[in-house]
């Protein structure tokens, strides 16, 4: 488990609990070396190795701070505002303390004669070691953290964005619609507004979600798919096909409609019997959705600034939203536009 995935509790435990082992092996290593007793006469008594044992154990906890003023001090307001120089020089100094405390508390309170003279040498160059790979590796995994939440930043900035157009570029092929409504079909244009006024409320009310439940969104694509017959009426045939739904999987709101508006913004007009067909079904954990419509390909329609942003800005969305479990297929055939997507839910997504 890595520092980003730790609690401030837990990493403090770790912290207490790497102490107390330090503390506790020499009385373990004293436990694991002694001789059983034996009797053997004429045989000078061992040297106090209780001494030497709690020796070790009380310059551990001189380490402790030595420990930290290496790690939380030391490197960062020396090492990395002063250079290499100044950090060499702090701990030699630092080094040298330890040792003058060190000789006090060894010729005060313990028999000098017994105590290893290279032992504490190499317990404090450990000690130096592991602060230095502590403070080393702490240090990596914050940057990385920041890293991560900086580009988590920029992504959800930019898929905001992306969501911003979404509303725009529907309302303004909507109204495009009653307009030519209004001029064929008048006594269509009310039901349509109404139908519009429901697609908006899901637009300005729930489409601000991270994410949806399928129904939902289900729900949007049948409402501007009726939209649309309400306009079109028997001059498209319109399929929208229903399988299975997991009604409960979540899904990216409006992920869908982009499809949907481009496949009524080219499949009609200069087109003999108009067609669109709209399947969507979903299994243990997957979601297809298909959409296909005729084209005409005598007849090229004269494109503006904005055409095409719909597909554009989904493709971006899914990249960002999908980035390793969707796959978009489009094909672009004599008489038909077709296109499928195919979302894959990880297991944390299920």
């Amino acid at each position: 488990m890595t520092k980003n995935n730790l609690s401030k509790y837990q990493i403090i435990f770790l912290h207490i609990a790497f102490w107390a082992f330090m503390l506790a092996l020499p009385f373990i290593l004293q436990a694991q070396n002694a001789e059983p007793a034996r009797a053997i006469i004429h045989r000078p008594p061992p040297p106090p190795r209780v001494s030497i044992t709690i020796f070790f154990a009380v310059f551990t906890l001189l380490n402790i701070p030595f420990f930290y003023l290496n790690s939380n001090f030391l490197i960062p307001k020396i090492l990395k505002v002063k250079g290499i120089g100044w950090y060499l020089l702090s701990i030699v100094c630092l080094i040298v303390a330890v040792f003058f405390l060190n000789g006090i508390i060894k010729n005060t309170f313990f028999n000098a004669r017994t105590i290893p003279k290279t032992g504490f040498t190499f317990q404090l160059l450990f000690f130096l070691a592991i602060s230095t790979s502590y403070r080393i590796v702490s240090d990596s995994m914050e940057d990385e953290k920041s890293k991560k939440e900086q580009e988590n930043e920029r992504l959800k900035s930019e898929l905001s964005f992306l969501r911003s157009q979404i509303s725009p570029h529907f309302i303004f092929n909507v109204l495009n619609s009653i307009v030519s409504l209004s001029r064929r079909k008048p006594e269509k244009v009310e039901p349509v507004v109404v139908k519009l006024s429901d697609l908006m409320r899901y637009m300005l009310y729930e489409s601000d979600d991270a994410m949806v439940t399928l129904e939902r969104e289900y729900q949007y694509l049948r409402a501007y798919i009726e939209l649309q017959q309400l306009r079109f009426g028997d001059d498209i045939a319109i399929n929208f096909q229903v399988g299975d739904l997991d009604k409960n999987q979540t899904i990216e709101p409006m992920l869908l409609i982009p499809f949907v508006e481009n496949s009524f913004k080219h499949g009609v007009g200069m087109i003999i019997n108009p067609t669109i067909d709209i399947v969507l079904t979903t299994e243990k954990n997957s979601l297809t959705f298909e959409v296909s419509n005729k084209v005409n390909r005598q007849f090229q329609e004269k494109k503006d600034d904005a055409s095409g942003i719909g597909l554009t800005n989904v493709k971006r969305r899914l990249e960002l939203l999908y980035p390793e479990n969707h796959q978009l297929i489009i094909k672009d055939e004599a008489d038909y536009y077709k296109i499928k997507l195919i979302i894959i839910r990880k297991d944390d997504d299920a």
